[in-house]
């Protein structure tokens, strides 16, 4: 399995390891791994309508963003510029047909910022089930528009089919991690929350396949490619009713119990599932009015100031790490290595199964290595394949076999990117927000993810045209940056409830604080120390130089003589002379 066929590395993994995984007086470092593998797939198995739920609600979540973002660019500019010939009878100019194809670009971006805010509201007022079957309407209404915009001769259509595409995609991609995480046991949260990324991974794989000329990337087909997402809305529509609502919306949200019961019996079995309830429970008595709370509300909320500043720095980095860069960069690479135009499209096959493998590695191993290492993991690996990556694309017209360095590099940086920031920041949302808070950390999570996808693609080509390789210095800075925050700020949050993991936060930060604190009063008592050793120190010195001046004046006055005389009755006295 992946951890054993990453034994190379496996070194540097375990130094990242929290210490209760490495265990002690382990010698057989395959053994051991090989051990929690199996054990964590192997409790996986124990649910099969956990195992349904992660392939039913993937199809129509995170899957959708991957393949959109992967046929983003199927279709070339000249079929815009026929389009519009053949529509208005007007030849367009290379500045119109490059406006309009940035528009066509960026409104699925806007459309993503859209959904993302109408899934707050949506999973507030239908429940996660409900939300989740609405959003495949948009999704089929524009798989229609996009096919029948070929014979319509019409990008107008093209324009409302991406929008309707990316606010299906933005709901899709909030709700996605949301259901799937309340409805997996407590113990496999993190391998299923790690299940969108590798979704989304395969939606990219999905959309690489489909768009080679062999198959749909063609002139004549690329509206059925762009039209496929609608095939993946009918199979989830079709397939979704068969799962039970989220558990735990059932219990905190609407105090149904009886269906929670239903619904946990259908999802976990027979097997106990008091803990997971206990757990539940003690939420809602801490929270006592389980009111959902408003974006603006999360952002306000003192005892939730970390949690949200850590989504917003590790969601920023997912489009700040410079992948996207690697992925520009990956064609020329691969021909300055000789490979022939024509098999440059299966070797971006590669990279993107390179990618799907990483993301299930990361799902098997996020159990027992932690959030915590995997994130640092990926940011540092990231950080230095992309510095040598600099290095290798300055040399690799000077040295012959530079290219194939370069091609190394491309896939470690994919891998290190898959298996930690990719696969793990997605489990994050649903681990650090108690339940009243889920709607709008996943709002904020998923517009950050939208708006920092859009400056990047808004950007980029810019950074790239007057930095050239040199803009992985860049990227170089966001990781660095983003990896320390993680080391001193985000605690472990394996096995960890909402509210426990509240208290690591407040635990950690108020840590820091009290070091401070101590260590300015023992400062200040030191200071108070010297200062009173200082007058005692004065007060002897005073008391010297008393006591000095007694015998200077004793010595310039010389002793006292007295004369002893007998007076008249017998008496004797003394006179001072």
């Amino acid at each position: 399995m992946w951890c054993t066929a990453l034994g190379h590395d496996l070194g540097q993994a375990r130094a990242l390891m929290p210490p209760m995984v490495l265990g002690l007086g382990t010698n057989n470092q395959h053994s051991e791994i090989w051990y929690l593998d199996c054990y964590t797939t192997s409790k996986l198995l124990e649910y099969p309508l956990v195992i349904a739920a992660i392939f039913i609600i993937g199809i129509g979540g995170s899957f959708q963003y991957g393949f959109h973002v992967s046929v983003m660019t199927s279709p070339s500019l000249e079929l815009v510029n026929t389009t519009g010939t053949q529509r208005y009878g007007v030849r367009l100019d290379e500045g119109q047909v490059s406006l309009i194809w940035s528009f066509l670009v960026s409104i699925f971006c806007i459309g993503g910022m859209l959904g993302s805010l109408l899934a707050e509201q949506m999973c507030k007022k239908y429940g996660r089930k409900q939300c989740l079957l609405l959003n495949n309407l948009p999704a089929i209404l524009a798989a229609v528009l996009m096919v029948l915009s070929q014979r319509a001769v019409s990008f107008e259509m093209i324009m409302v089919a991406r929008l309707l595409y990316g606010i299906n995609t933005g709901v899709g991609v909030t709700l996605h991690p949301m259901y799937l995480v309340e409805c997996a046991p407590k113990n496999l949260r993190g391998t299923v929350g790690v299940m969108v990324a590798t979704f989304c991974s395969l939606g990219k794989f999905i959309g690489q396949l489909l768009g080679i000329g062999e198959l749909l990337g063609t002139g004549d087909r690329w509206v059925w490619l762009l039209g496929f997402s609608g095939f993946a809305a009918l199979l989830q529509l079709s397939t979704l009713p068969l799962l039970p609502e989220s558990p735990r919306y059932l219990l905190l949200n609407r105090r149904d119990h009886q269906g929670y019961d239903r619904a946990a019996k259908r999802l976990w079995g027979s097997r106990d599932y008091s803990v997971d309830t206990k757990e539940m429970l003690q939420e809602r008595t801490a929270l006592q009015d389980i009111k959902v709370h408003t974006v603006m509300e999360l952002l306000l909320s003192r005892s939730m100031r970390w949690p949200v500043l850590t989504i917003i720095v590790t969601f920023s980095a997912l489009q700040l790490s410079g992948i996207n860069a690697v992925y520009f960069y990956s064609m020329d690479v691969f021909r300055a290595a000789g490979i022939p135009e024509q098999q440059l499209r299966y070797v971006a096959l590669g990279m993107g199964l390179c990618e799907v493998a990483s993301s299930l590695g990361c799902a098997i191993a996020v159990g027992f290595i932690g959030r915590k290492a995997l994130l640092l993991w990926g940011y540092i690996g990231v950080g230095v394949t992309q510095t040598l990556l600099t290095i290798t694309l300055n040399l690799q017209t000077q040295i012959s076999w530079m290219p194939y360095c370069s091609i190394l590099l491309i896939f470690l940086s994919i891998f290190f990117f898959s298996s930690g920031p990719a696969g793990v920041t997605m489990s994050l949302l649903g681990e650090f927000f108690t339940h009243s808070y889920k709607p709008a950390g996943y709002a904020i999570a998923s517009n950050i993810n939208w708006v920092c996808m859009f400056l990047v693609g808004m950007l980029f080509p810019f950074i790239v045209k007057y930095l050239g390789s040199f803009c992985f210095m860049i990227f170089l800075f966001f990781n660095t940056t983003v990896a320390a925050f993680v080391w001193f700020n985000v605690p472990e949050t394996n096995n960890l409830s909402a509210l426990e993991i509240k208290q690591e936060f407040l635990k950690m930060h108020t840590k820091t604080k009290t070091k401070t604190e101590t260590k300015t009063e023992t400062k200040a008592k030191t200071e108070t120390k010297t200062e009173t050793k200082a007058e005692t120190e004065t007060k002897t010195e005073t008391k010297a130089e008393t006591e000095t001046e007694t015998e200077t004046k004793t010595k310039t006055c010389g002793p006292t003589r007295f004369e002893t005389a007998v007076d008249t009755e017998g008496h004797s006295c003394q006179t001072r002379l």
